[in-house]
């Protein structure tokens, strides 16, 4: 009953915890991110193409039910800059952003995205998120980032630039009218870059983007008042009246459904990856257990929520999350006092966002696109190889070309088919037992030479359908390259599993190594592989007297069914047991 009450309100596992004591961290830690939110907010909403009031939505009722009905106790849910730009190419080809039609297609596509959440947590596939690597995530955050900032080419520039203008044109579009850039937008969204940036590096306690917006309206007001906003252009944003959520609801046209399913799979997927990422990476720090399905089931739950009222795709904030981590909460509790937090101040401040530059805030977003691109990460994978760095690029490249939930699906299916073929080439490596051990220990490092009539090959890797191919023609290899060596001792240790095609795999060979006048030896098998040998009959059509385990002396055994013959004959005396006079 116990176990039950905690699936379905898993808040009762940490509840226990809360005294003074953490109340005070979380009070703290919820006041930081409520103020951090503001900005944030307003410019995930601007990303994906949102009145701004619904970002702030976003991060009420749907982060809190997150963080209720979630598993981690640090990670903090609401809008993220990746989803909302994938909402945003998702959705603007339906209907124009900002309107109203565009806003319920939103809030259906949210919808959609919290059901098949909660689908997968229920039905405990919490592990699907597993294939979609951390190089996709990279590489399609770096390409996110760089369309993040083309789409504010706009309004930091003040260039006239259509919207769904492809990326490519409108950094050439930007290359070709440079003469025409506005000074006065451009030095009001710079002086936003540079003046976030400096805080950032030197006053990192301060709301780095609370400051710059702030030092931006008093410049741009300046501006405005001297030269005129017919002159300047300087447009703001509008004021926010913020007030608790509103009920909303999604559109229910099946036609309509259907179309944005498969849009609300990838992004799903998109959003659980980076959620699970999050919590896991502070799981690792705090010691804590975390149930990637739980997980699933409050992002779900989050979203639903979020549909009805007025809040857009959510899923877990990386920086919003270490922040809460930092500032010292103890609890997800820190999640709901800062959802709060977030009300109030807008209750207050609100209003005032009419003084806020529209190129303000796309200085905040290109402060928030570059801060995406993980410099330090990127040279990693490039440098670990030429398969990850193919997943990157692709990605990056997927994500700046075509439509955004496909490049997810595309970095996520190159990695498989690397995977694969890397699984389906297992390697056959040639060792000999080291001479200084009475029972054999393989080694590939031993400088011995081969014995005229066995080989010994150890295989690293799984022997199932994809690898079948790839495995007959290395053992068919061996005879090809030396026809004596009819005999072929298989070192079976790092074969971790065999399917149905493995297990006839090995018992073709036997029979062909039989057929040679030789004999498959297979030695240290692991239990799960060789119950399917037993179970398809593989170990019979090799024979039992062929397989030996771990601390057997099969040495002197396997050398006494060689031909005697060559034996008496042979100076490479390899084996302990060709030492000894016979």
């Amino acid at each position: 009953m116990n176990s039950s009450m905690h699936r379905w309100l898993p808040f009762l596992r940490w509840w226990p915890r809360v005294n003074r004591s953490t109340l005070r961290a979380d009070v703290l830690a919820g006041l930081t991110g409520g103020l951090i939110l503001v900005p944030q907010g307003v410019a995930f909403a601007t990303i994906a193409g949102m009145p701004p009031e619904y970002g702030l939505y976003a991060a009420m009722l749907p982060a809190v039910v997150a963080a209720l009905w979630g598993s981690s106790w640090h990670l903090v849910s609401g809008p993220t800059t990746a989803i909302s730009i994938v909402v945003f190419a998702t959705m603007s080809p339906l209907a124009e952003a900002g309107s109203a039609h565009y806003v319920q297609l939103v809030l259906t596509l949210t919808f959609l995205i919290g059901l098949i959440k909660l689908l997968l947590g229920l039905l405990r596939l919490g592990v699907l998120v597993n294939f979609v690597s951390q190089t996709v995530i990279v590489g399609f955050t770096a390409g996110a980032a760089v369309l993040i900032a083309v789409s504010q080419v706009k309004n930091f520039f003040g260039l006239p630039v259509p919207r769904g203008t492809p990326a490519f044109e409108v950094l050439f579009k930007l290359l070709s009218q440079a003469g025409d850039v506005s000074g006065y937008v451009f030095s009001v969204a710079l002086a936003t870059v540079l003046v976030a940036l400096a805080v950032k590096r030197w006053r990192p306690r301060w709301p780095h983007m609370i400051v710059a917006l702030l030092a931006a309206s008093v410049i741009a007001e300046s501006l405005n008042r001297a030269f005129g906003v017919q002159i300047t252009h300087l447009d703001s944003i509008g004021a926010l009246n913020i007030g608790f959520p509103p009920l909303s609801s999604p559109t229910w046209q099946p036609a309509l459904l259907i179309q944005m399913l498969p849009i609300a799979v990838a992004v799903a997927l998109l959003s659980l990856t980076e959620a699970v990422a999050v919590s896991r990476a502070i799981a690792v720090k705090t010691g804590q257990r975390f149930d990637s399905n739980q997980e699933f089931i409050g992002q779900g739950l989050s979203n639903i929520v979020g549909a009805f009222f007025s809040g857009y795709a959510s899923s877990g904030s990386f920086n919003r999350s270490g922040l809460n981590y930092i500032s010292g909460a103890q609890t997800p509790l820190a999640t709901v006092f800062s959802a709060g937090f977030l009300l109030a101040i807008m209750a207050f401040l609100g209003p005032l966002a009419v003084h806020i530059p529209t190129a303000a805030m796309a200085g905040i977003l290109f402060v928030v696109a570059w801060g995406l691109i993980d410099i330090s990460t990127i040279r990693f994978i490039l440098r670990s190889g030429p398969q990850e760095s193919a997943v990157l690029v692709l990605t990056f490249l997927a994500t700046l070309t075509i439509q955004l939930q496909y490049a997810v699906f595309s970095g996520a299916a190159l990695s498989l088919v690397l995977y694969l073929r890397r699984t389906s080439q297992p390697a056959l490596e040639d060792v000999k037992p080291q001479p200084e051990h009475a029972m054999p220990i393989f080694s590939a490092a031993t400088s011995l030479p081969d014995c005229p009539q066995l080989k010994i090959v150890r295989l690293n890797g799984s022997v199932f359908f994809g690898a079948v191919n790839h495995l007959q023609e290395a053992l068919q290899a061996i005879d090809a390259h030396n026809p004596a060596h009819t005999h072929v001792l298989l070192v079976a240790s790092g074969i971790n599993f065999v399917d149905l095609s493995g297990a006839q795999c090995l018992a073709q060979e036997a029979q062909r190594r039989r057929a040679l006048g030789g004999a498959l030896y297979i030695f240290h098998m692991k239990d799960e592989p060789l119950a399917m040998l037993r179970a398809s009959g593989a170990w019979e059509t090799i024979g039992a007297e062929n397989f030996f385990t771990l601390g057997d002396d099969l040495m002197p055994v396997i050398k006494a069914r060689l031909d005697a013959q060559r034996c008496a004959s042979c100076t490479q005396r390899v084996f302990a047991p060709c030492k000894v006079p016979a």
